[in-house]
């Protein structure tokens, strides 16, 4: 018993340890910067080292663990010192976080962005200032972005006004300017985060018509109370990452899991939900929340809530969020 028991638990430090030295490469891998070679050259060190710290083990076996021991501490503490910043280069759509202030009844947002979209890569770059009155807030949707597999999504968060203008909160991957996104190489503190506000024919409609991806428009029932609350949250969420930033991290921190963490605020008792993780199917925990003012099967509620097709129709003249809700 205790042979096995030794053997048990040599396995499993054998499995942590190769399960730190694949990610310790990677987190190096991906902030050795370019060349391609510098990349290659700094992972190979990095494994190298460690490959002459594990072959002492027999003849040396105090030293084999101090020279281990000395290499976990010093990534650690490289690790550790990388911080977030604001200050970078970034690219025009997520070069401004919004941020904001409510008196009484009336808020106020700073940096709504409303680009004219042409292609991804061509557009009009316009930031505007933008004065809402929480007493007519009327509506609330959730909006689902897919563009690969049906388990994971991006998810928007939409303020309707009943003087028909609607502001879409989106946390998105604050890249910067030369920068392309990574799913992997958002778990090693790549990318910072930006709480971007923007109109539905800006950020809805890059979407639809230009990234051509497929969207989804959820309407929310909840008190109106809340939903100001949560709209408060939103603003007060971007006054925070503009003096403090945070990374982004594509399991712990993206656009699903604060989205959570700040309707959490609002109603404490809401249950944690593998589906969370996995946004693509969180139309079903919001249906099982009774937030869905829509009954019937995810099928169902998936064709009554899509818009890309409704959204391809449109003329330049017809008004985006009016057109997208006809007929739901």
């Amino acid at each position: 018993m205790m042979r096995a028991g030794r053997w048990l638990a040599l396995g499993v430090l054998a499995v942590v340890a190769l399960a730190f030295l694949a990610w310790s490469a990677m987190a190096l891998w991906y902030h050795a910067g370019e060349p391609l070679a510098s990349r290659i050259a700094l992972v190979a060190s990095w494994l190298a080292m460690i490959a002459v710290a594990s072959s002492l083990r027999w003849r040396y076996p105090r030293l084999c663990w101090a020279m281990i021991a000395l290499l976990f501490v010093g990534f650690s503490a490289w690790w550790w010192s990388i911080e977030p910043r604001n200050d970078r280069k970034w690219a025009a759509d997520v070069s401004r976080i919004v941020t904001g202030r409510h008196e009484g009844r009336i808020a106020t947002l700073e940096n709504v962005r409303d680009f004219d979209w042409t292609s991804r890569d061509v557009f009009v770059e316009r930031w505007t200032t933008e004065h809402y009155d929480l007493a007519d807030l009327s509506s609330m949707d959730v909006t689902l972005s897919y563009w690969g597999i049906d388990a994971i999504a991006h998810t928007l968060v939409s303020f309707g006004f009943s003087d028909g203008r609607h502001v879409v909160f989106s946390v998105e991957i604050r890249r910067q300017w030369d920068e392309e996104f990574s799913s992997l190489a958002g778990f090693f503190k790549s990318y910072e985060l930006a709480l971007i506000a923007a109109t539905e024919r800006d950020i809805l409609y890059l979407r639809t018509n230009i990234r051509k991806e497929d969207v989804y428009l959820y309407p929310i029932d909840i008190p109106r109370k809340a939903m100001q609350t949560l709209f408060v949250e939103y603003v007060d969420e971007g006054n925070d990452l503009t003096w403090n930033p945070a990374f982004y991290n594509t399991l712990t921190a993206n656009c699903t899991t604060v989205v959570f963490d700040l309707a959490k605020m609002i109603g404490p008792g809401l249950p944690t939900d593998w589906r969370i993780l996995l946004s693509g199917y969180l139309p079903g925990y919001l249906r099982d929340q009774k937030v869905l003012p829509w009954e019937g099967s995810i099928g169902a509620l998936r064709q009554r809530a899509a818009i890309t097709a409704k959204a391809g129709r449109l003329s330049p003249d017809d008004d985006y969020s009016k057109s997208i809700r006809a007929g739901r």
